[in-house]
């Protein structure tokens, strides 16, 4: 990923010097396992220790360029460090293990240090949501449909909608985590053909990690394919609140508005431009992260028990989508920190419609009076659209048609226009959303 949009923290976990050191990690807890059947000396696993610490990656880089493998070329670099001070253990490196052993399991260390991190930043997210909708509960503004006016809704009602999101999404984190938290160290193909499954079961279990029940000679790219399903509906939870948050900000609604710090400037040509490129940027990151999820779920189908067609995708999809996440829930972060709520246009837009936003509650109230649902919508739809074709208020429309007044008085219609009548629910709802 581009550093523009990368954080430090998730850079480090994909950083190439990085990923070489968890692959050491690995190749050490296997080889604290074999100490014992082979006699390491303890003296020899801290040699290996301290040289899996030292800066690897241009050696790596350079040995690589010659054998045209990477992990023969790691292996080539620590044994080069580790040969006079540790000859037991040099003897025995990368025993009975093939490549993706540990290039596997190395990943598994990466995708779940990278789950803990974006839990992280949507427990933050998840935060700031609960918070600003308490605070909106009882902001009301227009619900659309079709971009259409339909019923008032309340803002906070809204955020807490986004809140279950985000709860939802970290649930579905977690889980990925739990998938993704499966190593090998079965050797080639998979079968324990040179070193057996307690070794394996051991070594892994000092990572933290659990077996792959049925390995190939690689862990099931399905595990992948389901952790990066995770990433994409993330970034897809960040989007659709971003989008709303577009759309509000449009000149002739203008309900809400992502932060505009002092100095900004939103146009080259026009000084008057107030433009929501917070929002439009993790739009398109999420297009993004989305685009590589076909390639991870191709990933699945490799030739007999392996091929490598895999790790040139994964190379780059996990880092980027990793990345690009941890960046939108950072940016999100900052636009719900200053997000810019106009209540009072809210309640200015909420009129705009003249009142036909009502329009379900005079008809339930005609059916309550004994219309059937068909005679009541008639009705209901008929001043409706005159409101539509002559800008009067749906209400006074309503109060000058006698099938109307016969059924419900003065009184009883004007209690359908009642803002208030529609709170009933708000409570039950934030509870529901998860905001307490």
């Amino acid at each position: 990923m581009v550093e523009r949009y990368s954080r430090p923290e998730m850079a480090r976990i994909w950083a190439e010097d990085n990923r070489l050191r968890i692959m050491l990690r690995v190749e050490g807890a296997f080889l604290e396992v074999l100490a014992s059947e082979k006699s390491i000396p303890a003296s020899e696993l801290k040699a290996f220790k301290a040289a899996a610490h030292q800066g690897l990656h241009e050696d790596v880089v350079a040995l690589e360029a010659k054998s045209g493998h990477e992990v023969i070329a790691l292996l080539s670099a620590v044994s080069a460090r580790i040969r006079e001070a540790a000859p037991a253990l040099d003897r025995f490196l990368h025993y009975g293990l093939t490549s993706s052993d540990i290039l596997d399991t190395a990943l598994a260390l990466q995708l779940r240090e990278a789950a803990d991190l974006l839990l992280k930043d949507w427990e933050e997210v998840a935060g700031r949501l609960r918070t600003l909708a308490r605070q909106h509960a009882g902001t009301w503004m227009v619900g659309r449909t079709h971009g259409v006016h339909a019923e008032p809704i309340s803002f906070g009602v809204k955020l807490a909608g986004w809140h279950a999101e985000a709860l939802r999404s970290m649930e579905r984190l977690r889980r990925a985590r739990e998938v993704a938290g499966f190593g090998k160290l079965s050797g080639a193909v998979g079968c324990f053909t040179q070193v057996g499954p307690g070794l394996e079961l051991k070594a892994l279990d000092k990572l933290d990690l659990k077996p792959e029940p049925v390995a190939t000679q690689v862990v099931p790219r399905d595990r992948h394919a389901d952790y990066f399903h995770a990433l994409v509906l993330s970034a897809a939870a960040v989007e659709r609140f971003a989008l709303e948050i577009r759309h509000l900000q449009r000149t002739e609604v203008l309900e809400a508005e992502e932060p505009f710090g002092k100095g900004q400037k939103g146009s080259s040509a026009m000084p008057h431009k107030r433009n929501p490129i917070l929002c439009e940027n993790l739009c398109g990151l999420a297009r993004l992260v989305r685009s590589y999820e076909s390639a991870v779920v191709e990933n699945i189908a490799l030739w007999h028990e392996r091929d490598i067609s895999h790790s040139s995708v994964e190379r780059v999809a996990f880092p980027d989508a990793a990345i690009a996440l941890d960046f939108m829930l950072a940016r999100f972060k900052t636009v719900l920190d200053g997000l810019q709520v106009y209540p009072e246009r809210m309640r200015e837009n909420l009129d705009r419609s003249l009142g036909l936003v009502f329009s379900q509650k005079v008809l339930l109230r005609l059916v309550d009076a004994g219309l059937s649902r068909e005679e009541a919508y008639e009705l209901v739809q008929r001043n409706a659209m005159k409101t539509w074709k002559t800008r009067e208020p749906f209400r006074k429309a309503l109060e000058g048609d006698a099938a109307v007044t016969k059924k419900l008085s003065q009184k009883e219609l004007a209690a359908c226009f009642d803002l208030d009548s529609y709170k009933g629910a708000v409570e039950d709802l934030l509870a529901r959303g998860g905001v307490s």
